[in-house]
């Protein structure tokens, strides 16, 4: 059988995991948390399971979600998203990536992605046909406009962005997403902005998201991820905004991809949703965890990216060793016990001499504690 992805294996994440099982280590790989969600949220989704809630709910969503997203997002941002036309709620952020891509991408077309990237952008891309232009982001992993700019063409059909950036750990701000309006007006590119750390910002810079911006709305995807926010990824819920033509569209694909997500979770989180505090208090949360694992490695020989958001730390190891980095994130689960994620697997052109690694942060005081004393055993 010919591929339609020959050059596709495992991810990475799966191969460190699976490493991180077999010789013992602690696992600061892929990103999830270790710490049990918050025990209303469960309660609810038991609730909504014991109510009799366990059918197909309605293709876009259910409308009580819908409402209360609508309702988050005016509240957070000022803006109005209609429940019943431009918000589909998704299985993962993933799965909302990989339908806008299939609603709008045909053979040919060129999408533009910021490398380093999540490992799903390219395939997705590819599987429709399209063509992966990839760009990278500048010196300290920060946007650059200017490389985006030169990438685009008459070909060009989409620009993703990703802020927070996983696997970087850093931000777009008002001053970058203001150059991605101005590269796009007059054009007809779709935006796909990936905001699934929307609530993972720290040291009180705020979130730019491409809601923001009116030239970007209409024209823009924007992915979000309940896993991430409410700890709770394995549930593999998500939800995708867009303008009514463009969610069209999208709803065309996602029904004939996953047709509607998990009903009683549905139910629980248009309940949970009405306290904000239930969202507003993750930024404080992890940016806790980051300081925690941050004062850690200062007594290493990683020297740590600066993280403004997500709940991932990259680091240089450059002092430790001069392995390429598969190799050396492989040895050290090894030989000192703790796993992280090589960024080389995020780009389709590593760069030289590089030698940076990717920790997630997602984790109880106990394990991020245990982990800094294997690292400063370095």
């Amino acid at each position: 059988m010919i591929s339609k992805l020959p050059h596709v294996g495992t991810t990475i994440f799966s191969v460190m995991s699976k490493l991180a099982h077999e010789v013992g280590a602690i696992n600061l790989g892929q990103g999830f948390p270790d710490f049990p969600i918050d025990p209303k949220l469960s309660a609810l989704v038991h609730l909504a399971m014991q109510q009799g809630h366990n059918q197909y709910a309605p293709m876009p969503g259910l409308p009580a979600l819908l409402e209360a997203l609508s309702e988050k997002v005016h509240r957070l941002y000022d803006v109005t998203y209609e429940p019943d036309s431009e918000i589909t709620v998704t299985a993962g952020g993933t799965q909302a990536i990989f339908t806008a891509i299939g609603a709008t991408v045909h053979p040919g077309d060129e999408v533009i992605i910021v490398d380093p990237a999540y490992d799903c952008y390219a395939p997705s891309v590819e599987l429709f046909g399209g063509t992966p232009i990839h760009v990278r982001l500048g010196g300290d992993m920060k946007f650059d406009a200017d490389a985006v700019q030169a990438a685009i063409t008459s070909r060009t059909r989409m620009l993703m962005i990703n802020t927070p950036h996983n696997p970087a750990g850093t931000i777009l701000r008002d001053a970058d997403m203001k150059r991605v309006v101005e590269m796009l007006r007059g054009t007809d590119i779709i935006l796909l902005s990936d905001e699934v750390y929307e609530h993972l910002v720290f040291d009180g810079e705020p979130h730019a998201s491409a809601i923001h911006y009116a030239e970007l709305r209409e024209r823009a995807f924007v992915i979000y991820s309940f896993g991430k926010v409410f700890h709770a990824t394995g549930w593999k819920m998500g939800y995708a905004l867009a303008p009514k033509s463009l969610m069209t569209e999208f709803r065309k694909v996602h029904q004939f991809n996953v047709f509607s997500v998990n009903t009683p979770v549905q139910h629980a989180l248009a309940e949970y949703l009405r306290a904000p505090l239930h969202y507003e208090q993750v930024p404080a949360l992890y940016q806790a965890k980051r300081d925690r694992f941050l004062n850690g490695l200062e007594r290493t020989k990683f020297r740590p990216l600066a993280c403004e958001g997500s709940y991932f730390q990259v680091a240089d190891y450059s002092a430790i060793s001069d392995l390429p980095d598969v190799e050396f994130a492989k040895w050290y689960a090894r030989e000192k016990g703790v796993v992280g994620i090589p960024l080389s697997p995020f780009y389709q052109d590593p760069p030289k001499d590089q030698y940076l690694i990717r920790f997630c942060f997602a984790k109880q005081d106990a394990t991020l504690d245990a982990a800094i004393d294997k690292l400063c055993g370095t």
